[in-house]
């Protein structure tokens, strides 16, 4: 039997700076049920994660913006797209997209470099989950400071997976970066 549920990203660009960022998740089983006629393509249900209840936080109504992990992202300047990107895993898509983007344009980290970096996840009762290889000083300090800390060995679903592609200036003959993340199976091409 297959592995119930499960996401792929793909980022693409072409010679002429167009920037595609797809995701399709299946969440739960094969995901809803609904194959579209003709095409073969399973449609996905990360819409389970929603509620109905109005007590609820996560509850759809106008004006909210209920708590969702499908982020196919951009980042945009003057309005011109620089970067398609993003990162699976769950509740740690948002963190993910924070971490990597935070290396990349604060610290001018390459898209490799902030893709490969140690990561930490903030779970819902405020523990926070750390990849084995963190920084022994940070995970001591993280601790001194009152954390509650766990190191996790498999990196696989609790740290997310990205995958980048980057312009390498506003002039689309310049060219793009590619990366991947090595947490999963992935692959950075260019032809």
């Amino acid at each position: 039997m297959p592995r119930s549920g499960g996401t792929v990203y793909l980022t693409a660009a072409d010679e002429s700076g167009m920037l595609v960022s797809f995701i399709q998740s299946n969440y739960m089983g094969c995901g809803s049920g609904i194959v579209v006629p003709g095409y073969g393509i399973s449609l996905q249900n990360r819409g389970a994660g929603f509620s109905s209840d109005p007590a609820s936080a996560n509850v759809v109504a106008p004006g909210k913006k209920p708590f969702h992990t499908i982020i196919p992202a951009f980042l945009t300047k003057d309005g011109v797209a620089q970067m398609s990107f993003g990162v699976m895993g769950g509740a740690m898509q948002p963190q993910g997209h924070v971490k990597t983007l935070v290396r990349m344009l604060d610290y001018q980290q390459q898209p490799q470099a902030a893709c490969d970096a140690p990561r930490w996840k903030v779970n819902q009762d405020f523990s926070v989950d750390l990849e084995s290889i963190m920084n022994a000083d940070a995970v001591e300090g993280l601790g001194a400071n009152g954390h509650r800390l766990k190191s996790v060995e498999d990196p696989y679903m609790d740290f997310g997976s990205g995958q980048f592609i980057c312009r390498l200036s506003d002039d689309a003959d310049h060219g793009y970066v590619a990366a991947r993340d090595s947490r999963r199976d992935g692959h950075a091409a260019g032809f």
